[in-house]
């Protein structure tokens, strides 16, 4: 049987602190301001775009072309050190590795450009549903060939986003506890992931404990 590892891509391969910043510049807030206001918000359970109403700027999809022409997309320097280094250890384990988050359309194509180790990349803009709605991972799964849902690791860092709804849906939930919203959120008693880890630096030990209670793979003889 296949092993899949599914990763999230904002705070679990992408360090956004570059792309949070240049926000807070094109909206004319502080970045220090602007960072604490995304924790407050984090902090009460409330949608990462309040920030902007908070800082007076609700319409900040106006801003958008603004945004990404001083961003720039996606680069190598964006990615968190032990993302590569993982990936191609994953690979080299056997297991079948993919990226999908929520994240607008042009961000495949920035991800593809870094030539990853993976087989499959989509964003929810183009899969026309994003987390944390049940159909979203019924479309991940759609894309990896219709795996059975146990055979699949989601790794994310969001409790809201990526653990329960990952949990729900049959998946291997695997937590990694970095940014805001993985230090910031905590798990609701009762709930359980596969794993839970500070980097992706440790998920190669975890995933055999993850998938402990699958049959053994396949070999060729």
């Amino acid at each position: 049987m296949d092993r899949w590892v599914v990763f999230d891509v904002g705070e679990t391969l992408v360090d956004e602190t570059r792309v949070w910043g240049m926000w807070a510049d094109v909206v004319g807030v502080p970045r220090l301001t602007f960072m604490a206001l995304l924790g407050a918000v984090i902090a009460r359970g409330g949608a990462h775009q309040e920030v902007f109403e908070a800082v007076g700027s609700p319409h900040w999809e106006r801003h958008r072309d603004q945004l990404e022409a001083a961003y720039g997309g996606f680069g190598e320097e964006d990615l968190y050190p032990d993302v590569r280094p993982t990936l191609v250890e994953l690979r080299a384990e056997g297991y079948r590795l993919a990226i999908f988050g929520n994240q607008p359309a042009h961000r495949t194509a920035e991800l593809q450009a870094m030539d990853l180790p993976v087989e499959a990349i989509a964003m929810s803009e183009e899969m026309g549903v994003a987390k944390p709605a049940p159909a979203y991972f019924r479309r991940v799964l759609e894309l990896l060939g219709d795996p059975d849902p146990a055979s699949v690791a989601h790794v994310g860092d969001r409790v809201d986003n990526d653990v329960i709804p990952a949990i729900t849906a049959g998946f291997r939930s695997i937590w990694i506890r970095r940014g805001p919203w993985g230090f910031i959120q905590r798990l609701p008693d009762g709930v359980r992931p596969a794993s839970v880890i500070d980097s992706l630096a440790e998920l190669g030990a975890h995933l055999e404990g993850a998938f402990r209670a699958l049959p053994p793979a396949s070999t060729s003889v």
